[in-house]
């Protein structure tokens, strides 16, 4: 049996917006009247530190001193009836218990020893510390046994085994799974939608444990009655407010968050709380009349420093959240919160950008700069950047894709060899004495190339099956996120003040649409490239809608089809990619067709053709304020060479 051991840490959740709107939604099986639910959740700084690997049984230890007082190690059978009894148990690990039960059921896999080493999120305070084990838990059968699963299909499985223990909590509690990003949950009956959110602007938030007492299951409980069909004002009061109002509070905090209005949204805050203690509160006063709750609600020194504040979870007298004007109101807040006898916690949401991921495929052979690429990648043949300094190509790419904000690269290869030649690169220090007879203003050089090295992953494609089967290889890595692609044997120059992937990344934000850079190229050499053609949608010809997309055309048909207007000389112009995409997560299913499709088992998997499918579906094309530079063949080797040295 394997010994691979593998980290993994997962954060608790906060509901921002939208509390109990997840299982309210799932009453619509039944009654079609009730509004979906809606939730913005986002994970938290604070979670489970753990060290996972393969064993014969379902162990989980402790390593941690913040659960020494509470733990005993557990040791279970990995068989489903034994896992069973564990999870309808009030025992601590039940929850780990159903998780691991589910996968046996559904999965082949071993057990596993699950050491927590540490414990940072407070438990049973509306933070979910239960379903972070649950998530725990199924990551780490997914990434030891390679069940090839996404986060989604983490999340979904923590959900179902946490349904076998007592808990019958929502599942905007999986959240947790999407990491320390601000998420949209939609709940549709049993159907679930999940989205990251676009936030610009940083956002100080901080809750804290009221210490205090409140009754989740009695709240549930309560709240319950009022489903799936309301007969009394109360009941239709708690209806109206996870439904209708709660969907108004949610699409105006998505606003805010993407305008980065923190004033407003902390006013949606007070608002969502006043909704809360009117219509939602008297079904269930008692619990949710929350004395602690509402006296820090009103504090004069929290309103001085916090543009607003609400409940946390179920509500009541549990946990409570502030939006804190400004860092330094953020440290003032958690000083007075412990001085009032309180645990504060800070979480500070960033600026968050959809595009964070970007793919190189870089498996190709370079044959036609042979002897070279005998034994040199051709990615690293070096180039004279404009600053002076002698780099290999692929390093230009990537110091522009990290100034880009890109925060994960995946290099495609064609093996485990290619791999060490990189890693050889960007992670192997230099000797000491190597290094000593570097210029100083180059030994910071060692450190920049760590930096990049250690946001670099890669993927292995096996069988050369053309630039889509590459792009393929990289499903898992974009994670249903949109991904920034680009052509590993091509530099960029740029005009303007943001590098090119800076200025397309610029682009998507505000459309939201998939992208392909484009650029001019002459009649006489269309027959060698795909060419674009479609209606400009601006004045300045810089945004393409595209309607055709023909990979190396005759001229004549060219010329007939796919020409474009100039703006000024209304001359013929034709548009080739650029070497640059931004493409959507749903290119991968379009892939994998072709992948399973047989008449394809002897024909390259081509990436035009994937694009294509989008075409009338928002694909468009951008014209860049910069230069592409090809090192792919001799010829332009050498003029790139030149160019970047002018």
């Amino acid at each position: 049996m394997s010994e691979e051991c593998i980290e993994l840490f997962v954060p608790g959740r906060l509901c921002l917006f939208g509390e109990h709107s997840d299982w309210a939604g799932l009453h619509r099986m039944i009654n079609a009247d009730i509004v979906p639910g809606s939730a913005i959740v986002t994970g938290i700084e604070q979670g489970i530190f753990a060290k996972v690997c393969r064993s014969q049984n379902f162990v989980m230890n402790n390593e941690s001193t913040e659960l020494a007082e509470i733990w005993v190690d557990f040791d279970c059978p990995m068989q489903t009836d034994e896992l069973r009894s564990v999870a309808k148990s009030k025992s601590y690990f039940s929850y780990a218990a159903g998780v691991a039960s589910y996968i046996k059921d559904h999965y082949t896999v071993g057990g596993i020893t699950i050491t927590i080493q540490k414990m940072t999120l407070p438990v049973k305070k509306g933070l979910s510390s239960s379903a972070a084990i649950c998530v725990l838990v199924a990551r780490a059968f997914n990434q030891l046994y390679g069940l090839n699963l996404n986060v989604r299909g983490e999340m979904d499985i923590a959900y179902r085994g946490e349904q076998r223990t007592l808990s019958r909590c929502g599942r905007l509690d999986q959240a947790c799974a999407f990491g320390i990003v601000p998420v949209c949950m939609r709940f549709d009956g049993d159907d679930i939608s999940v989205e990251r959110l676009i936030v610009k602007g940083n956002f100080y938030w901080v809750f804290a444990d009221l210490k205090a007492q409140k009754d989740t299951i009695k709240i549930l409980s309560d709240l319950n009655k009022c489903y799936p069909f309301a007969e009394t004002e109360k009941e239709r009061n708690v209806q109206d407010a996870l439904g209708k109002k709660n969907q108004i509070i949610i699409e105006q905090a998505i606003e805010y968050l993407r305008k980065g209005d923190a004033p407003e949204l902390g006013r949606l805050m007070t608002e969502a709380q006043e909704i809360f203690d009117t219509m939602v509160a008297p079904a269930s006063y008692e619990e949710l009349a929350a004395p602690k709750l509402h006296t820090f609600l009103k504090d004069e020194k929290v309103l001085s420093l916090t543009y607003g504040a609400k409940g946390v979870g179920s509500q009541g007298d549990g946990s409570i959240q502030f939006l804190a004007k400004d860092r330094e109101s953020q440290e003032s807040l958690c000083s007075y919160l412990i001085q009032s006898g309180l645990d504060p916690y800070q979480l500070t949401i960033k600026t968050h950008r959809r595009i964070r991921k970007a793919i190189i495929p870089i498996a190709g052979y370079g044959t036609r700069l042979y002897p070279a690429t005998r034994r040199i990648k051709k990615e690293m043949l070096p180039l004279i950047d404009r600053n002076g300094i002698v780099k290999p190509a692929i390093l230009i790419l990537l110091e522009q894709l990290i100034e880009a904000g890109i925060e994960n690269i995946c290099l495609v290869v064609g093996g485990e060899d290619e791999i060490q030649i990189y890693k050889d690169f960007f992670e192997n220090p230099l000797t000491d004495e190597h290094f000593s007879k570097l210029p100083k203003t180059l030994q910071n050089y060692e450190h920049t190339l760590k930096t990049i090295g250690d946001i670099i992953s890669f993927r292995i494609q096996k069988e050369r099956r053309g630039f889509g089967h590459a792009v393929y290889q990289c499903r898992d890595f974009c994670d249903n996120e949109p991904v920034l692609l680009l052509l590993g044997d091509t530099v960029y120059s740029s005009k303007s003040k943001l590098n090119c992937s800076q200025q397309l990344i610029e682009i998507y934000e505000a459309s939201e649409k998939p992208l392909i850079a484009i650029h001019g190229i002459p009649f006489d050499q269309v027959c060698h490239y795909g060419i674009l053609s479609g209606n400009w949608t601006d004045n300045s010809h810089k945004k393409m809608d595209i309607i055709s997309f023909v990979e190396k055309p005759e001229p004549s048909y060219a010329k007939i089809n796919l020409c474009m207007p100039e703006l000024e000389s209304q001359q013929e112009e034709y548009y080739s990619v650029f070497g640059q995409y931004i493409i959507p997560h749903e290119i991968f299913d379009v892939l994998e067709k072709s992948i399973e499709d047989e008449q394809y088992i002897f024909r390259e998997i081509d990436m035009t053709e994937a694009l294509s499918t989008f075409i009338g579906k928002g694909l468009t094309g951008v014209v860049l304020d910069g230069n592409m530079h090809d090192i792919g063949n001799p010829a332009a080797y050498r003029e790139t060479f030149k160019s970047l040295c002018d």
